[in-house]
């Protein structure tokens, strides 16, 4: 490579060994070492090859993010520390660049996290191909089948929390570009006896749980259901809750799934429908009944809930009746119908339950086909991705039927996995031209043909026992195994021919044992001949089909009556038999990439490694047998363009650059390095290194080489950084040299110009002081001369004046005393001039008493002067408010005693807020004129001098008195007719309002009223009637006036009163004709 590129790889900061090809030395102590090492370190990924190991750590690791994604993305496998994004990225790339079919196998036990790793696989897939609306949608709705399918095939067991109980092969469809254009999805035995029963500490398929739980009240009214868990015998108590899982978000997530799948509402009701009729048949219980002849019959003890489940499914509750309680049996022309007892009856009720499951479960997988399918018919490129259960031993003999054909199933998996590995193995030796060597390995097929032999297997004993007539039962097929496989050296069994067994008290009577790939398996015969034939009573399957329920008569399609097929239906073992067979045929068309997983402790706790358990694992998932293979031949293989790159740095040939072929240049670094040739081996492409220990001996000498080329790289760098803060240093002298002989020379220049100034100002004050010296001695012979002819013409003057100076002397002199006499006065009248305040009234004293005139003038002339100034400072409003004030006085002061009371207080006119107040709304309604004053009055009785409280308003047309409390217009008087107003000189608010005799106003006679603001009443009064009227408004002034009350004349009276009612005047009737006030 013409220029060294920075890689990591996955010999780079390794923590334990992270391919197992390269562990050293391999045993299973230092396999299971190694792997704990990893563990600890959260590095839950290790290769065999490229083989991946997958370490379930039961919490969330920072390793799954897009930015990781990103990461591996159009990366090699080797590249990168082990993960399985490495693993799903070559797949993608090798069927997207190469054309090649991919299959991913995912096994392990219960636990290990094959489910996860399954969806992890997916979502990178769905990360890394294209982007669109259409792409986008198909990658959805595959990565959305996983939580329906889940949700219905997955339950809780006592090793995982969200245990796959059925296996899945999902084929994923391509097009040219790598872009997803759909999927097709296989089913492998769902382990439906759970649906009745379920072992202690378990639970039923998660979906029962999730309806309960996030079904809405309404939704489970439809359905017949309750919330309640304990009313339902299919669900097992004592797990019905699991610590972090929520059913009810769970439930939302399915049914959300169902949507973006392609469910359609009346479906996806159906499905529910189903769901709740298997739920409530578990609630259906038998009584034993006596018929005349002596044979027991069952009866339904509680019809409620049969009638319930009628409901739901819409067969005829008569029907289903009937078929829990006879079987009718079908032989050519013949038919016979035989009653059930309770044991029967229970068995009918449990196999219609697990057949209704599993077959809504099978619906589901082919519903959700459809909908994921490819649209288009171009040619496809294929990515199977199969999550199966792994190999299953459970301890005390607790092994069945179900553990018997998972156990086959991994046997033709584990054979699959060895035929592809060493055919990989081979196919990569011939491709790169090295000689391939015959490696030795256990043959699985001998176990493979115990199982599935068609004469002699077991699987074939078993259908052969089911189908035979007569009595047949566990203990006849046990016989028979007995008979046919007793010489099978993988077979064990004590009741077989073989002497050896007869004393094994390990092995139970009623148990046969396996020696399979993984280890020795003890199987329970029982159960094995019912689970095989798996048969439901013909009568159940014809009531179902009579349902009215779209979906329960499909899934049942033989009870139709006009199909009827009197063949025996195949058994589960035959059908699984093929089923597998199938499976194999499809994986072995394809490129395989493994993921082995495992579990590191029972407890499904974080940071614990049991390492019996993972050495039980390791061994049943044949791992180390894994490594031996890969190691048989070469340890490990790498292009000759990365190696070329990796180790170049141990030749000085190849150091920094070689320019030639990459092949060339590890040839000569290889013989550089000494490196014996049976250690390594030149392919087309690779370079083959058979001995682990010598890669690790290359990565020794890298490790050296790297830190004696750190070391150099260090010297360099600190030799340049040295010089470069030498340059610098030098560089920043020469700059603080130039700049400090600047400041030194402007500081010299600054200093010789200072100087050179005070010289010149010395010089220049000489000058100056000369110069001022000359100028005064030539101002004094100036002024000398000017003296002496200014005595000279006074002389002169004086003698030819000196006759007339007798004459007017004394006038002269007056006049002078005069003038200096008033400069004097003004000059003394200007320090003593008084404030510009108008009220201000000191005066400076007159100083001469000639000036008395003169004095009184300015003092006239200098207030009329600060008056108009003070004037000049009014707004409009003020003028207003000092020329009603200036009204005010000269209308009552000297006249009125309550006057002066009145100069301080400003005149404001609306003393109430009526447009404010609410109280008033009415009445400012009513007055639609601009109010200048509005006050309350007090307006006196003339019956008997009491006073009622009125609204007085004035408005520029009228005066209006007004209800206070009511607020409606008693009077209303227009300014024209008002001729005068009397009050009394002393300090009362009495006042009376004349009206003009013959007006309509004046029909009720004068007003006779009490205010507390007397003088700005009458004073704005005064001025709006003239203001309106042109005429003055007459004001009189006196202590007795007369009243006109309607046709009587009443004279008012003051007097000085008494101060028994303190300072209030008082108003009394004294006879028809006097109305006397007192006031205090």
């Amino acid at each position: 490579m013409a220029k060294m590129e920075v890689k990591t790889s996955l010999l780079d900061d390794m923590i334990g060994v992270g391919d197992m090809v390269l562990l050293e030395p391999l045993n299973e102590d230092s396999f299971i070492n190694n792997l704990k090492k990893r563990f600890d370190h959260s590095e839950v990924y290790t290769y065999i090859g490229s083989v991946v190991i997958s370490i379930n750590p039961y919490r969330p690791l920072p390793i799954y993010t897009p930015e990781k994604v990103e990461e591996y993305r159009n990366r090699n496998f080797y590249e990168l520390s082990p993960h399985i994004f490495a693993l799903s990225d070559e797949a993608y790339r090798s069927l997207r660049d190469q054309d090649k079919d991919q299959c991913i196998l995912i096994t392990g036990e219960s636990g290990a996290g094959k489910t996860e790793a399954s969806k992890l696989v997916m979502s990178y897939v769905a990360a890394v191909c294209g982007k669109g609306a259409e792409v986008n949608q198909v990658k959805e709705q595959l990565l959305q089948s996983n939580p329906v399918l889940e949700a219905f095939g997955n339950a809780k067991t006592v090793r995982n929390d969200n245990s796959s109980r059925f296996g899945k092969y999902m084929d994923i469809e391509f097009d040219f570009k790598g872009d997803p254009l759909g999927g097709v999805i296989s089913n492998y035995l769902l382990e439906k006896s759970r649906v009745v029963k379920q072992p202690r500490g378990e639970r039923n398929f998660h979906i029962f749980y999730q309806i309960l739980s996030g079904a809405s009240e309404d939704f489970l009214c439809k359905l017949k259901l309750e919330r309640d868990f304990s009313r339902y015998n299919y669900l097992g108590l004592d797990s019905a809750r699991v610590n972090g899982v929520d059913d009810a978000a769970n439930f939302r997530t399915v049914r959300n799934a169902m949507q973006i799948v392609g469910f359609m509402d009346h479906e996806t009701q159906s499905v529910f429908e189903v769901v709740a009729a298997v739920l409530k048949l578990g609630n259906i219980e038998f009584k034993p009944e006596s018929r005349v002849n002596g044979l027991d019959e069952s009866k339904i003890k509680d019809k409620n809930e049969l009638k319930e489940i009628c409901e739901l499914t819409g067969i005829d509750q008569s029907v289903l009746e009937r078929a829990f309680s006879f079987r009718t049996v079908e032989a050519k022309q013949e038919k016979v119908s035989t009653t059930l007892n309770v044991a029967q009856a229970y068995y009918a009720r449990d196999a219609l339950a697990k057949n209704l499951y599993s077959r809504l479960f099978s619906w589901l997988v082919t519903r959700i086909n459809e909908s994921i399918k490819a649209q288009t018919k171009v040619r496809k490129k294929v990515m199977g991705v199969l999550d199966i259960y792994g190999f299953e031993i459970f301890e005390n003999a607790d092994n069945s039927f179900e553990q018997f054909i998972i156990n086959y199933c991994n046997e033709k998996l584990q054979q699959i996995f060895i035929e592809l590995t060493l055919k990989e193995e081979q196919e990569e030796y011939i491709r790169e031209g090295i000689e391939w060597t015959h490696i030795e390995y256990f043959n699985n097929a001998i176990i493979c043909d115990l199982i599935e032999n068609n004469q002699t297997g077991i699987l074939a004993m078993l259908d052969e026992e089911c189908l035979r007539p007569g009595t047949v039962t566990d203990d006849t097929f046990l016989e028979k195994l007995n008979q046919v496989c007793a010489t099978h050296q993988h077979f064990e069994s004590r009741m077989s021919k073989c002497s050896r067994f007869l004393n094994d008290t390990t092995l139970p009577h009623s148990c046969f044992r396996i020696q399979h790939y993984a280890g020795k398996v003890m199987y329970q015969v029982e159960g094995f001949v019912d689970k095989n034939n798996d048969l439901l009573y013909r009568d159940l399957s014809q009531a179902m089909w009579k349902a009215s329920h779209s979906l329960i008569k499909a899934l049942f399609p033989e009870g139709n009556p006009a199909k009827i097929n009197l063949k025996r239906p195949p058994t589960a073992g035959s059908q699984f038999k093929a089923s597998v067979a199938t499976l194999m045929k499809n994986l072995q068309t394809k490129n395989p990439n493994y993921i082995r997983c495992i579990k590191p402790n029972d407890k499904k706790a974080a940071h614990i490694f049991n390492d019996a358990l993972v050495c039980h694992q390791i061994r049943y998932l044949g791992l180390l047998e894994n490594v031996r293979v890969r190691r048989a031949g070469y340890a490990f293989r790498q292009a000759y363009e990365p190696c070329l790159e990796r180790y170049k740095m141990l030749c000085k040939q190849t150091w920094p650059h070689w320019r030639g072929p990459a092949r060339t240049g590890v040839e000569v670094l290889f013989n550089e390095l000494e490196i014996p040739e049976e250690e390594f081996s030149f392919g087309r492409s690779k370079i083959f290194i058979r001995n682990p220990r010598t890669l690790f001996k290359l990565e020794d000498l890298r490790k050296q080489r790297l830190e004696d080329l750190a070391t150099l790289i260090e010297k360099i760098y600190r030799g340049w950084k040295c010089r470069t803060r030498f340059l610098l240093m030098k560089k920043s002298q020469i700059v603080i040299a130039a700049w400090f002989r600047r400041y030194a020379q402007q500081k010299k220049y600054q200093k010789i110009k200072s100087s050179a100034i005070i010289v010149q100002s010395y010089i220049r004050g000489w000058k100056a002081r000369k110069l001022l010296r000359e100028l005064k001695h030539q101002k004094r012979c100036n002024e000398a001369a000017t003296i002496i002819a200014a005595y000279w013409h006074g002389t002169q003057v004086r003698r030819e004046y000196r006759k007339f100076f007798r004459a007017n002397a004394g006038r002269k002199i007056y006049e002078f005393t005069l003038q200096r006499l008033m400069q004097k006065y003004f000059l003394e009248m200007k320090k003593k001039m008084p404030s510009l305040s108008p009220i201000d009234k000191n005066w400076p004293a007159r100083p001469y008493l000639f000036l008395d005139s003169t004095h009184k003038e300015l003092k006239r002339i200098f207030h009329l002067w600060r008056c108009k100034k003070y004037r000049d400072q009014f707004t409009d409003q003020q003028k207003l408010i000092y020329e009603e004030k200036l009204e005010a006085s000269e209308l009552f002061k000297d006249k009125k005693a309550l006057y002066p009371a009145s100069v301080g207080q400003p005149f404001q006119g609306a003393y109430l807020e009526i447009s404010k107040n609410p109280k008033y709304k009415k009445l400012k309604d009513a007055v639609d004129e601009k109010i200048i004053i509005a006050e309350v009055v007090n307006k006196i009785n003339r019956a008997n001098g009491k006073a009622t409280s009125r609204i007085f308003l004035l408005t520029k047309n009228n005066v209006l008195l007004a209800d206070q409390k009511s607020g409606n217009i008693k009077s209303e008087v227009p300014l024209g007719d008002v001729t005068k107003v009397s009050m009394s000189s002393q300090n009362d608010g009495f006042f009376a309002v004349h009206l003009k005799e013959g007006s309509g106003a004046a029909s009720k006679g004068d007003f006779l009223l009490s205010s507390d603001h007397l003088i700005e009443m009458a004073t704005k009064l005064y001025r709006t009637t003239l203001s309106q009227t042109k005429q003055k408004l007459n004001i009189e002034i006196s202590d007795e006036f007369l009243v006109q009350f309607r046709q009587d004349k009443v004279c008012v009276k003051f007097i000085q009163g008494s101060q028994k009612n303190g300072n209030v005047p008082t108003c009394k009737r004294k006879n028809n004709r006097l109305l006397e006030v007192a006031v205090p």
